[in-house]
């Protein structure tokens, strides 16, 4: 016979069983959803690695972006332009073609400047200088400077465009360095207008020099335009400004914007030409100064030209940097620092770090990852926002690049460069890195001015100093270590105008910028580059 409560405890029972029985199913089916998860998440992780490692030629790759190509309509680009002299764009008897280095398309005609309208030029410089900006107040001079900085940012698109049509240099360049550097000059030299008093110790009452004939390079057209005209302005001289026969036309449009912002007539000439155009403005009898960057051999020629005369000279000229890895520097910022130093530009950048110095222990790995990072770069349309190397900016510059790099193999250098396949029209040269390099081969004493890294190694600081120094060169170092107090030894011992420390290609108006040795001399920039131009 059965008692009471037995029906209640097989209830209680048979709850319990129920009751665990589902924890068990629920716990199961947690953990199986757990493992769905983390195979889902697992597979991601493999399909991102895999998207984004490079797996051949940029054509088989799983990761690409789509074409976002900047309009070109945005330059507003002309058949012709003239030259600008007295504050008038004027014509001329002889032209010159302007091409896109990426199509070989002809993009504009532009007047070529004789030795008659560098006579015009320089004595409407002249004349402004006497009668207008020598005698007006700093703080007047300020108003102009930030106007034409104002306005260089207000047409910023425009002039991106321009550069990049001219110049071949991809547009995230022209946009993000180049367009904005050269505002920021021109904001920076305005402030000094009224402060020259306080710009050089030992000088209360500096004086400008009168006319400044100046001969900017095609590598960095509108910026170098910028560098040199802001300090001579905010200095209180006039200016003859020559721009590379290559690249005339961001700094015509830079004559519009002075024309835009009122600057009174003569101030600012530009004058575009070739090489004699250049060299009947150095040598002008009117000239006060003249200031230079380009070509070491072209220098060399300007200071044969002027040495003798009252006037004063400032030239920047060739380079041939060493990037040094040390074995505690942080590695993929190095490589980046690496691939920014020599790239940037298409490696048309007299600051370039065309050399790489690494340490020995570590040069297996850093190669490792310089290789692998190079197969991500994409070169192609510069208008396109996604490209990171544009075209060489001429056929000349081209066959030096190709004749250095042919030289480099031919005395023994190892020659890699990432699948690439080059567009069909335009001046193109895939990145290149030479291996196995000594002192002695060409491409590690010449400037290739291209997408050419030389790489050698050191065991030691003071060996990494004496091959860095082993150049007729000294504009630019940089230094790569978790050591501050290795940063400081390196640069005090390295023989460069400028020592990066971590990072490379760094540039700020206030920042003094020039070199030793056959890499010129003077500075630009800062204190140290209004010093230039006052007597």
């Amino acid at each position: 016979m059965s008692t009471p409560d037995t029906p209640s405890s097989e209830r209680e029972g048979s709850q319990r069983e129920r009751a665990s029985s589902e924890r068990e199913s629920s716990q199961r089916e947690r953990a199986s959803s757990e493992r769905e998860s983390s195979q889902r998440e697992r597979g991601a992780t493999r399909a991102a690695r895999q998207a984004l490692a490079p797996v051949g030629p940029a054509e088989e790759r799983a990761w690409e972006y789509a074409p976002a190509p900047e309009s070109r309509e945005t330059a507003r680009l002309r058949e012709s332009y003239g030259m600008f002299v007295d504050g008038e764009f004027v014509g001329s008897d002889r032209t010159l073609k302007t091409v896109n280095p990426a199509t070989e398309e002809v993009l504009a005609e532009v007047a070529v400047a004789g030795p008659a309208d560098v006579d015009r030029a320089v004595a409407a410089a002249r004349r402004a200088y006497d009668e207008v900006w020598g005698p007006m107040p700093g703080r007047e001079r300020a108003k102009y400077l930030f106007r034409i900085a104002r306005l260089v940012q207000e047409r910023s698109r425009e002039l991106a465009v321009l550069e990049t049509l001219d110049n071949g240099k991809p547009i995230k360049e022209s946009r993000d360095v180049d367009v904005p550097l050269a505002a920021a000059h021109f904001f920076y030299h305005a402030g000094w207008a009224d402060k020259l008093a306080y710009a050089v110790p030992g000088r209360p009452d500096p004086r400008p020099l009168g006319v400044a004939g100046q001969v900017i390079p095609w590598n960095f057209p509108l910026l170098m335009a910028a560098w040199k005209l802001a300090p001579a302005l905010a200095a209180g001289n006039t200016a003859v400004l020559k721009p590379a026969e290559t690249t005339p036309l961001t700094a015509l449009v830079l004559a519009e914007i002075m024309q835009q912002a009122e600057l009174p007539p003569g101030v600012v000439n530009v004058i575009p030409g070739a090489g004699e155009t250049g060299a009947a403005l150095v040598r002008h009898d009117g000239v006060d100064k003249v200031a230079f960057t380009g070509s070491t051999e072209v220098g060399k020629e300007i200071q044969r030209a002027l040495a003798g005369t009252r006037k004063r000279l400032t030239l920047e000229l060739g380079g041939k940097a060493a990037n040094v890895v040390f074995d505690d520097a942080p590695l993929d910022q190095a490589v980046e620092g690496i691939v920014n130093g020599i790239f940037f530009n298409q490696g048309h950048v007299c600051c370039a770090g065309s050399r790489l110095l690494v340490q020995e222990s570590v040069y297996d790995e850093v190669l490792d990852k310089l290789r692998r990072r190079l197969t991500t770069l994409r070169l192609g349309d510069p208008l396109d926002k996604n490209t990171d190397l544009g075209a060489i900016n001429s056929a000349e510059q081209l066959a030096r690049v190709r004749e250095l790099s042919d030289l480099g193999e031919a005395e023994g250098a190892h020659r890699w460069s990432p699948p690439c396949e080059l567009p069909d029209r335009g001046f193109w040269f895939p990145p290149t890195v030479f291996t196995d390099v000594s002192q002695s081969h060409r491409i590690a004493r010449d400037e290739v001015f291209g997408p050419v890294l030389a790489v050698l190694t050191f065991r030691t600081p003071a060996e990494a100093v004496e091959k860095a120094n082993n150049t007729p060169y000294g504009l630019s170092a940089g230094v790569w270590t978790e050591k501050g107090s290795r940063i400081l030894w390196m640069a005090q011992r390295l023989r460069a105008g400028v020592v990066w420390a971590n990072t490379f290609n760094r540039f700020d108006p206030a920042s003094p910028f020039g070199g030793y040795k056959e890499s010129g001399f003077g500075r630009e920039g800062g204190r140290h580059g209004l010093e230039g131009y006052l007597d």
